[in-house]
């Protein structure tokens, strides 16, 4: 698997992956500071081993993982592993269930709160000493119930990608990239011609959410509370489905027949596409000859809006080194060695004393490093996903269905989640 089509899945498929296993997490949109304090007195320590358990996106995430972990082991004088999981939600499942899990292991928001309800994980968060230095909105997603979980270990954004000869070839400049709906209902439409749709993106919330985030600032959940059919979530969806009855946005798949927005971009089937980071690597591997512009998406009636993708490093309840393991956490999300992972393999350091860094090497993403400030993310509540699976079952067929209705039966089926 490719690392655009890896990072994809990890982006916009997190949900289903979690799905498998029946778990989700905590989460929602507020950026509260976590009220755990967390105690280094209670970590087990011993002489074994660490295991560690990844899911990979390729040879060159593997490789850097291994190096990593191996530079801290010799240094450390602690021995310590990495495995590369074919099917990591089964596998460590499997390795929950038999009683030997990995020591750290990737774990995403929608798996958290299940394995932390059963008393699977430690919760170590609060003991980093790299904890200030963490985006907010990435500690709020692994909080549950006040405690901090997990060290985030990356995380991406979504953005507005711009084809610069197709921009150029309309008559479009630099000060026509939009900053509001009414300047990207324009420039979609001036974008938009005979076999090109002006903006493509994914049917799903995990795409056509950034409109909700820019309509009502909350999203589907605020403060515990179901919001999902709010009059400015419907404004959202009413503003969506008027541009594709118009033409001027498309989804990826069910218009263009097409795998996902990356692929709409590359074979210019979209001038402009919402997607992550991740679509960095499709360019540069599939479509190297395309020139484009990474923008901040444009702001709705609430202001700027965006969701963000992340997976944190998990440390296992019943470890019995407890604390290497909190050390080798600390190591992998040190400022130079999130720096070296960005270089290697492409993800956006979770600190925010890397973002000089990073800017200054990626000058032309910093947009999705940006959104950290105003991004979203997905509700995990214990049985979310399969309210999300649903929602996107019906965003499918947003263009001919109403948003009011859409709305109402997620709220009734969020309400039944979240109380």
């Amino acid at each position: 698997m490719t690392r655009h089509t890896m990072r994809a899945v990890l982006g916009a498929g997190a949900l289903l992956i979690a799905g498998a296993l029946t778990l989700s997490g905590c989460g929602g949109s507020g950026f509260d500071e976590p009220a755990g304090t967390g105690d280094a007195s209670d970590l087990t320590s011993s002489d074994d081993a660490l295991t560690v358990l990844i899911g990979s996106s390729g040879e060159a995430e593997t490789t850097a993982v291994e190096d990593a972990v191996a530079a801290w082991s010799e240094e450390s004088g602690v021995e310590a592993t990495v495995s590369v999981a074919n099917d990591l939600p089964q596998q460590l499942s499997q390795g929950f269930a038999a009683g030997s899990p990995p020591d750290l292991f990737y774990l995403n928001p929608e798996a958290m709160t299940g394995y932390a309800d059963n008393g699977s994980l430690k919760a170590y968060g609060d003991l980093l000493e790299n904890k200030d230095d963490f985006y907010p909105s990435l500690v709020e997603n692994f909080t549950l119930d006040g405690e901090f979980y997990c060290a985030p270990k990356d995380f991406s954004t979504l953005a507005l990608i711009i084809n610069n000869d197709l921009w150029t070839a309309a008559g479009l400049t630099e000060d026509d990239i939009p900053t509001t709906w009414d300047e990207l209902t324009a420039v979609a439409e001036t974008l938009t011609t005979e076999g090109r749709v002006g903006l493509a993106f994914g049917a799903e919330y995990e795409r056509v959410g950034t409109f909700m985030a820019q309509a009502s600032g909350g999203g589907l959940v605020v403060d515990g509370a179901a919001v999902a059919n709010s009059p400015e979530n419907v404004e959202a969806l009413d503003y969506v489905k008027s541009q594709l009855e118009a033409g001027t946005f498309a989804y990826a798949t069910t218009d263009l027949g097409l795998g996902w927005g990356g692929e709409a971009f590359g074979k210019q089937a979209a001038a402009m596409v919402i997607e992550g980071n991740w679509i960095t690597g499709a360019m540069t591997n599939d479509y190297p000859d395309i020139s484009y512009t990474v923008a901040e998406l444009p702001a709705g009636p609430a202001g700027q809006g965006t969701l963000q993708f992340t997976n944190c490093w998990g440390m296992a309840a019943d470890s019995p080194n407890q604390e290497a393991a909190l050390k080798l956490a600390e190591y992998l999300t040190a400022t130079d060695q999130q720096l070296a992972f960005s270089e290697a393999f492409g993800p956006m350091p979770s600190i925010q004393s890397a973002a000089d860094a990073w800017s200054e090497a990626n000058p032309d993403l910093t947009a999705f490093l940006t959104g950290a400030d105003y991004a979203q993310f997905r509700p995990t509540q214990d049985g979310a996903i399969e309210v999300l699976a649903d929602f996107n079952a019906q965003l499918e067929g947003l263009k001919a269905g109403d948003p009011q209705e859409i709305l109402d039966s997620v709220q009734a089926n969020l309400e039944a989640v979240v109380g």
